[in-house]
């Protein structure tokens, strides 16, 4: 399998150029302004998540496409769905963040329907937002992907649509999980604890912080940003007009 610590690096000098980084900041951060700007129903959410906002909050619609941020790689382990897919969709998310718990399990599903029809790639690019859990959460992800159980152990971090405790995000809980789950345990702690796997999530980490997005989560579906956790049918929305300017 092609790790994409081996890859990645070179595709992304094709594209990830300043003008779009400044581009894409620009929207990704103008989105949280816009939730949050006199709306205080943000107050009891858990630091750096983002609120499900309505109405064109939601997303911004300009001309700009920002397919660019899509990877692509082949072998990517954090990455479901065919390389050569009409439709990307790149998700920003944190395993510490209530709001991406609750995508996972409301929208999650929907698009993995057309994952499995060909017609969507997902490519996932963890932020630490929260801190060491986070990031322990995250290279654990990493390590089940490179037994090809992301997406089992990704949902295992999201049962039930709820983050995990922080207690239960420690080095000695998020290898048990990955015995709970039948993985081979010798080989989780030695990628988990891998200078390799350090440095891939901190590249996808460094990527979200660099195109602004400073909340959690976000996504571009089809080269458009999306803010939050939207109600699905603004995922399934977007990803039919995309499918239909891309067929």
């Amino acid at each position: 399998m092609t790790r994409p610590s081996e890859t990645r690096g070179a595709g992304r000098k094709n594209w990830l150029v300043p003008a779009i980084i400044v581009v894409i900041a620009v929207a990704l951060i103008a989105g949280v302004l816009l939730m949050n700007r006199g709306d205080d129903t943000a107050a009891g959410a858990a630091p750096g998540s983002d609120p499900q906002v309505q109405g064109p909050a939601a997303q911004d619609p300009g001309a700009a496409d920002f397919t660019a941020v899509e990877s692509r790689v082949e072998g990517d382990p954090l990455a479901v769905g065919p390389v050569d897919a009409p439709v990307g969709l790149v998700v920003f998310s944190d395993y510490q963040c209530p709001y991406c718990a609750k995508w996972s399990q409301e929208t999650l599903p929907l698009m993995m329907e057309h994952v499995e029809a060909g017609d969507l790639r997902i490519e996932w690019r963890d932020l630490q937002l929260f801190g060491p859990a986070s990031e322990r959460a995250s290279r654990a992800a990493l390590a089940a992907a490179r037994q090809d159980a992301f997406l089992e152990y990704h949902d295992a971090l999201f049962a039930d649509g709820e983050r995990r405790p922080e207690e239960q995000l420690s080095d000695e809980a998020l290898i048990s999980l990955a015995g709970d789950m039948g993985l081979d345990t010798g080989t989780f702690t030695t990628d988990y604890n891998s200078t390799e796997t350090a440095e891939v999530v901190a590249e996808n980490a460094q990527l979200g912080i660099d195109l602004g997005a400073y909340s959690t989560p976000a996504f571009i579906l089809g080269g458009q940003p999306i803010m939050g956790a939207q109600p699905s049918e603004v995922f399934q929305d977007a990803f039919g007009t995309a499918l239909a300017e891309n067929r």
